[in-house]
């Protein structure tokens, strides 16, 4: 989860990266997991094999220059926007309830105050996706353990609903060996473009062990980001294929018509 990013306004981009797609409309990854379940580790991960990525997207344009984006709004909107981009594959991010469940309330934590209906400062499509999916302006206690319990089994369930029969759909769990192998499988690229991840460019992560040994693919594991009680490991990673969520094009900060259910 970010917290730059997320603001209503950010400024312009210098050298904006172009979409590697030659169909603007095909063949996207859309990342559907909730907050704190890989969704930073994952984008981090695809942007290293050379994909441009958004980890959140509040604009067209945004899914326009993107191969793949993660988090806000992808993990409410996923029946809308599996309309709008009907070649997309979509990947569900699955975490244990017991490891989860504490990291979220953590994120809320620190988050909630800008969630307001009225007074956030968040976006307002990322207010309505955590509203969508957590109740944050419906119920009491948005922290019981019971109420986002019941929130995550519920979005599970619909998830699996829905795509359930496709081949366009795949669900992992970055945490186990072989996750990242299957990724990529499903999302047809055949490997790593190198033997390791570039040197990430913030401090804090230089000693983590993010290599990949020998491209042996069973063994590959995706990039452990966003972990304790971080939650902007996506503004401090710095890459030119990164997408800001709220970049402008032909419809300026336009976000898509469609509303939800």
């Amino acid at each position: 989860m970010t917290s730059k990013l997320t603001e209503v306004s950010t400024p312009p981009q210098a050298a904006m990266p172009k979409s590697t797609l030659a169909n603007e409309q095909a063949n996207k990854v859309i990342i559907i997991g909730l907050p704190r379940t890989g969704t930073t580790s994952v984008s981090v991960a695809l942007l290293e094999q050379g994909l441009t990525v958004a980890h959140q997207a509040f604009t067209k344009q945004a899914f326009m220059l993107a191969d793949a984006v993660s988090d806000a709004p992808c993990f409410s909107d996923y029946q809308q926007l599996d309309t709008l981009f009907p070649n997309a594959k979509f990947v569900y991010l699955d975490r244990p309830l017991d490891k989860w469940l504490p990291s979220m309330q953590m994120l809320l934590s620190r988050m909630l105050v800008h969630l307001d209906k009225d007074n956030g400062r968040f976006h307002p499509i990322m207010k309505r996706s955590f509203n969508h999916c957590f109740d944050i302006w419906q119920v009491e206690d948005v922290f019981d353990d019971d109420h986002l319990t019941a929130c995550y089994q519920r979005h599970q369930q619909q998830v699996l609903s829905y795509f359930a029969g496709r081949d366009d759909f795949i669900t992992i769990d970055i945490s186990v060996a072989g996750s990242f192998a299957t990724l990529l499988q499903f999302i047809d690229l055949a490997g790593p473009d190198t033997a390791e991840f570039r040197q990430l460019q913030y401090p804090q992560l230089q000693s983590q062990p993010l290599s990949f040994p020998q491209l042996n693919f069973p063994q590959l594991n995706f990039p452990q980001l966003n972990t304790g009680r971080n939650v902007a490991s996506w503004d401090e990673y710095k890459h030119p294929n990164k997408i800001s969520a709220n970049v402008s094009g032909p419809d300026k900060r336009k976000f898509f018509d469609y509303r939800l259910d």
